[in-house]
């Protein structure tokens, strides 16, 4: 008996809605974690500012290192689902440490054993999407899909903590951990039966080679730049808006609300733009986007400009994570290290953010100047990419020249 002759299409549809569905399932999970790690530590353990510190300190170390390792494994069996599912359960068995442990020690072993391989996730899932042919419009609009989650995610995860208790928001990720692992199986089932299931693992140098291919040296100095830039503004926004402004808190929560609402539409129209005009453009353009911001947050007068100063800031932000991650692919033969490299700019630009915070923050300018330390950061990053990518088109002129002058 024949199939239906639009069941094939039907399924290709379903398939095709499976990766924006797990984007929006992982990223509500962190949403509702990532923020509340602080709140948990100090309310159910006594931990101090310091302690705090430390323990946030090794759980970004352990996630660093499960970036590097877990993807780029799975990039030599080309298979990235069965390793999403793994983080499914390593996301029940944090929650649940945490939920359960009686001690702030114990506590924190569970963030550096269990947190750091579970918060590979997403990069996992962008990985899976390139290496079974997803466009670059595809993949923004998952990136867009995940933004999405953090627009909700906090303010609901804080409200279920303020209603329910800080536990509350444990069981709560752990149950969308439990609908990750069914999601996840779903698609592996998809997978075994798409055209993709016989695709070999991808190709390309292993992770010291590519390391030290120039091109991929200058994407993770501009990327670490724009990061460091990115996370040094995030965390003084607030102290801008209440030090320097004279503003209530909640000014610096409707401005970056308003910045995560704009990033999803621009998300999607940069991934038709990008298309059309290439990575390295788009993202140059973000860059004097971030500039302008940067630009604004100096001079800021009022709430007004100051809100209204967030759309070239949700512009930067959605070149910097969306059109960044396709063009970490675009250079890197290998997405599951493509991707790897990429999130880790992140975690590396926030590490660099500490000094920027520091020394911006005593300046003259108050907050102020760790804005004006975040525009020299965007421009030394746009000048980096630019050089590198105009010595590359003038090499690859004069080749093509010499080529043409030769007889016959």
């Amino acid at each position: 008996m024949t199939a239906p002759a639009g069941s094939g299409f039907l399924a290709g549809h379903r398939r095709a809605l499976l990766v924006p569905s797990a984007a929006l399932l992982w990223g509500t999970q962190f949403a509702f974690l990532n923020p509340a790690i602080g709140i948990i530590l100090v309310s159910l353990y006594g931990a101090s500012a310091a302690e705090v510190g430390v323990a946030l300190a090794a759980y970004n170390v352990s996630g660093f290192v499960s970036t590097l390792v877990v993807p780029t494994r799975a990039d030599r069996r080309g298979d990235y689902l069965k390793p999403l599912l793994w983080c499914g359960g390593f996301t029940i068995a944090l929650t649940t440490a945490l939920a359960l442990a009686t001690t702030l020690p114990l506590a924190v072993l569970a963030l550096v054993a269990l947190g750091g391989p579970a918060g590979i996730a997403i990069g996992l899932l962008f990985a899976y999407q390139r290496h079974t042919g997803a466009s670059v419009q595809q993949i923004m609009r998952t990136r867009a899909v995940f933004s999405f989650a953090w627009v909700g995610g906090p303010p609901f995860a804080a409200f279920l903590m303020g209603v329910l208790g800080q536990r509350s928001v444990l069981w709560v990720v752990a149950a969308l951990g439990v609908l990750g692992l069914a999601l996840t199986r779903v698609m592996m089932h998809a997978h075994a039966t798409s055209p993709h299931a016989r695709r070999p693992p991808p190709t390309g140098d292993p992770m010291g080679a590519t390391l030290r291919r120039p091109e991929v040296l200058v994407l993770l100095a501009t990327f670490v730049t724009l990061g460091a830039a990115l996370n040094a503004a995030v965390s003084s926004l607030p102290l801008l808006v209440t030090d320097e402004l004279g503003l209530d808190l909640e000014w610096s929560g409707i401005a970056l609300g308003t910045c995560a609402a704009l990033e999803i539409p621009i998300l999607v129209l940069l991934g038709r733009i990008t298309a059309r005009f290439g990575p390295r453009r788009v993202v140059a353009a973000g860059c004097v986007a971030g500039l302008g911001y940067y630009a604004l947050m100096v001079l800021v007068p009022s709430p007004v400009v100051l809100v209204a100063a967030q759309l070239p800031n949700a512009v930067f932000i959605a070149t910097m994570s969306g059109v960044g991650l396709t063009l970490f692919q675009d250079v890197i033969g290998r997405p599951g290290l493509a991707s790897s490299l990429f999130m880790n700019t992140t975690r590396v630009g926030a590490i660099v953010a500490g000094p920027v915070i520091a020394v911006g923050g005593t300046s003259s300018l108050g907050y102020g100047g760790v804005f004006l330390g975040c525009g020299v950061l965007v421009l030394l990053g746009l000048a980096v990419l630019v050089g590198a990518w105009w010595r590359t088109t003038r090499t690859t002129r004069t080749t093509r020249t010499a080529r043409t002058a030769l007889p016959g």
